[in-house]
Order: structure tokens, then sequence, then C-alpha cells
């Protein structure tokens, strides 16, 4: 949805305000919009990146685009990469892909590459009208009803929310006097998106090379045949300085740069925000992205990272704007919770990332033994809110679904009996209600804020056809997914609840535990 014109000249109102026009900012302006949430972007960039920045969307990522129906656009594009290799004197002495193969109740068991300006475009191509890009954002003020912000230009924007998307060097950070420690460890790295003349076996593996008994450099496979190429230097950095560190470890294959895209440093710094929510977590300026927390790319945790605070909150500000079916004090806890989740997740993924770039200066086997390790960041599907203390996590569990951990993307059939997976018919805004093993939907309710599914066994389906057309029909605001599958058991029936960012929020196997949990949140 479009802001709307005051009657003030210059100024907009808006449900929810973002500062920032990369990844983050975009994706979490996109989300909302759909949700039927008026959004205003601001960025003080002339449009989207060109070149440069991350490089990597992981296995996590790539769910959360296919639940927002994105995805299909960037997998063309992209190069799909699974393995991760070691080079040492003249030859290959590792291959390994354990912690993607091994990913179970996943389609996507690798990181897409593809470069950030390519998602950036996606998503603002999406949002015509929606980003002001070239205005730069001066200050940003909250009372207990709503939130200014002010750009440069004198352009006003009054919302119920701001998002601080705007970077490391956040101004929204600094307006909510949040604080930004940490550690910066001395080390600098030259980047390059480069295109090569080699007589090295190019393979579609981001390869650790080791020379001289430490990993200073990493080539990571890149969309169009291009070449990332991480180098750890000492002393003088510089763009020749890197590609000679390059040659060095690819000895003795031959390597030519015949045309760098972009090239760039950067220093490591290992900060997080002292709090993500303006007020000590009670206030109406959320941050995001590299606002929130910055760490090393080693990884590939920045962009993804971020996206992950995007669809973790989009859905929260849309309900705390729009629901008119929450209990009292719930807009409060819903919006309140994604400090308690995120910044639990932020820290864990700093002391992943900073694991990894100390290991660089060890040898190669040590630091791909340091990502076997932190696979489960690594890939994004091990992250987990089920021990930080969310008020949205029922401590529960029933076999492989436990709350807390991301819904598993379980197959499915459909009545026409086509297989799908859950997250390809999930869509984003709504609570799921997984109805395993029964058919008892009928007096659920909650219809305005969970969509229930129905996922009977396989065994037997045709004598439950009648079942299955009646929970198809259209009844009331609500529609009854219906669907079979061979995991599914009328001895071990059960119910799930899983959040709109496809976290379980509680599963067991009483009906009304599930109402229950809704119940703090929602009139029914």
């Amino acid at each position: 949805m479009h802001a709307d014109k005051d009657m003030v000249a210059g100024t907009l109102t808006a449900d929810v305000c973002i500062i920032g026009g990369g990844p983050t900012g975009l994706f979490t302006g996109l989300l909302l919009h759909r949700l039927g949430v008026s959004v205003c972007i601001i960025d003080g960039k002339p449009g989207p990146l060109e070149l440069g920045r991350a490089d990597a969307l992981n296995a996590r990522t790539q769910q959360y685009l296919e639940v927002a129906d994105l995805l299909d656009e960037l997998l063309p594009i992209g190069l799909k990469c699974n393995t991760s290799s070691t080079f040492a004197d003249g030859e290959f002495k590792s291959r390994q892909n354990t912690w993607w193969v091994g990913l179970e109740h996943a389609l996507h068991k690798n990181f897409l590459m593809i470069g950030q300006p390519v998602v950036e475009k996606m998503l603002a191509s999406r949002l015509d009208g929606l980003v002001r890009f070239s205005e730069q954002v001066v200050s940003v003020t909250e009372n207990d009803a709503a939130v200014e912000v002010v750009t440069d230009s004198g352009f006003k924007v009054r919302s119920k929310y701001a998002v601080g998307a705007d970077g490391a060097r956040s101004l929204v950070r600094r307006e909510i006097g949040a604080s930004f420690t940490g550690t910066k460890p001395e080390m600098l790295w030259a980047v390059l998106d480069t295109f090569i003349d080699t007589d090295f076996p190019i393979c579609s593996e981001i390869i650790t090379f080791q020379h001289k008994g430490q990993s200073r450099v990493s080539w990571i496979p890149r969309e169009r045949g291009m070449c990332r190429f991480y180098a750890l230097l000492e002393g003088e950095v510089s763009q020749a300085l890197a590609e000679q560190s390059i040659k060095e470890h690819l000895a003795p294959h031959k390597v030519e740069f015949t045309k760098t895209e972009w090239y760039s440093t950067f220093d490591v710094k290992e900060r997080i925000a002292s709090t993500f929510i303006s007020k000590d977590g009670h206030g109406r300026i959320i941050l995001a992205g590299d606002a929130a927390h910055v760490h090393s790319v080693n990884g590939g945790q920045g962009l993804n990272t971020g996206m992950s605070d995007a669809f973790n909150l989009a859905w929260r500000l849309a309900e705390a704007v729009k629901s008119r079916n929450l209990q009292p004090g719930a807009a409060n806890e819903i919006v309140r919770s994604y400090d308690t989740e995120r910044r639990s997740i932020a820290r864990d993924v700093i002391d992943v990332a900073a694991r990894l770039v100390r290991d660089t200066v060890h040898t190669a086997k040590q630091y791909v033994g340091t990502i076997e390790k932190n696979a489960g960041y690594i890939t994004g599907m091990g992250v987990t809110y089920s021990e930080c203390g969310s008020p949205l996590v029922n401590a529960s569990n029933h076999g492989i679904w436990k709350a807390g951990n991301r819904c598993p993307d379980m197959i499915v059939q459909k009545p026409d009996g086509k297989e799908s997976r859950l997250y390809t018919e999930a869509a984003y805004g709504k609570f799921l209600v997984l109805h395993v093993g029964t058919d008892a939907t009928a007096d659920f309710g909650f219809t305005d804020a969970a969509a229930p599914f129905v996922i009977q066994p396989l065994a037997g389906a045709q004598a439950d056809t009648a079942v299955l057309a009646k929970n198809s029909r259209v009844g009331g605001a609500s529609c009854v997914r219906t669907y079979t599958a061979d995991w599914a058991s009328k001895e071990d029936a059960f119910f799930v609840v899983v959040r709109p960012d496809m976290y379980i929020g509680h599963v067991g196997r009483d009906v009304e535990d599930a109402k229950r949990y809704l119940g703090d949140l929602y009139t029914n």
C-alpha cells in the first residue's frame, strides 16, 4: 500500500517508514506492502546497488524467498554451490559437502551464489513508487503514538513504526541511543569481483587456498562466470597486492585478471546494538540488518542474517498495525519478541563468523573444520529460537517438530494427487495450523490469524475423499487446505502451530493447547 499525503505540504503518513534501501529494508518493505501495510522507504544512494557487497543466499534465505514467491526469479540467474574444497601445494587436498547434502526436510541444499545488486534490483522493481532514493534522513524522533522521520530536503514521514536498516553507520541507531559495542580484530581483507583467464581447474566450489601454512585466499564462484576472491593481507593493501597473493595461492597454475568489476577492502568488526527496539524494547523504532549487528563476511552471514531479520519482523509489524483481533498487550509482546529472538541469533552469528575469520591464519583443513562445526548457521537451517526465552515459543516438541526450530519442509500430496511441499503451499503473513492425522478443523477458529492445513495419512486416503472435498470448500473467511502425506498417521495425530516466519510456535497432541497458544495473542 502507498503512503498517503498529509494536510501538511511535504509530509507523508504511512504505517511504517523504513530507513535504508538495501536488501533488509527492501525485503521488509515488500513483505509489509503485500500484507496491506502502507510503507515509505528512504535511502540516500541514487538507486539499487550496482556492484559488489554480498554474494550468496543460504538455504534458509532461499526458503524465505520461496514462501514470498520470489525465489523462482533468482534461481536461473544464480549458481548453486554446496561443496567446499581445500587446495595447497599444487593440488586439491579435500572436498566436503556433508553439511549441505545431509540437510533434512529442505529442497535447496546449497548456497545460491548471486550478487547483492541482483537481489536489490529484484526487490526494488516490486516496490515502484514506494522507495525514495537520493534522500538522506537527518532525524528520527518518536512519541507514544508515532514516529517522525525528516530528510535533508525537508521531506517528512509520520508513521506508526520506523525500521532502521541503514547500515553499520546507522543514524537511526544513534538516534535511539543504542550502543554498538564489540571487538575489532586487526585484519584487513581485499575483495575482488573479477573475470580471469586461468589453467586452474575451475569448478562450482568454494575453494580455500593454503599457502605457507595459512589459508588467506578464498575463491567464491559467481553468476555469469565471475569469480569472487577474498584475500587477507598484511601491511599495505592494494588491488595489485591482492592479485599477487591470489596468484601465489593458486600456483603452480597461472592466473590473469581480464576484467575486474569491483574491488574493495574491509576490516573486520564484530558489534551488536544494545537493543534492537527503542525505549528499552517498548518503542516504535526498530533496528535490522547491519544497523543492528555487524561481523566478518566469512560464512556468508551478513545478507542472510539481514534477510532473516526482515522475515522475522515484517509480519509482527503488520499484526501490530492492522490486526483488530489482538488481545490487550499482544501487539507489544509480538513486536518486543523480535528483539529477544533476533538479538540472540545475532550474538551467535557474530561468534560463528569470529571463529571463521580467526581460522584463516591457520591451515585450510582447520578452517573447513570450523565451517563444518558451525554448519547450522552457515546453511541457516540450524538457527533456533528454542532457548532464547521468546514468549512466542511454547516449549514443546513431537518427534522432528520442536517449538523454536524451523518448520520442516515436508512433502505433501494435494487432492489432485500432485506432489508439493509445505513451503510451496504456505503464504507469508498468517500462522499455519497443521492438523496432522486428523480432520478436526470445524471448531478451531482464529480464521483471521491462522490458516488450517489438514494433513491426512496417505494410506487409505481415497476413503477420506469426502472429508478432503468438504474441507476444501471456502467457508466464511477461511478455506481449509487439505493434503495427504506418508508421514501422517491417525494413530499419531498432533497439531503444529507454525508462525508466519515459518518457525514452530507450538506442537502437541491436544488441539486445546494449540488454541491456547493462539488465544494468548488473539481473540477468537
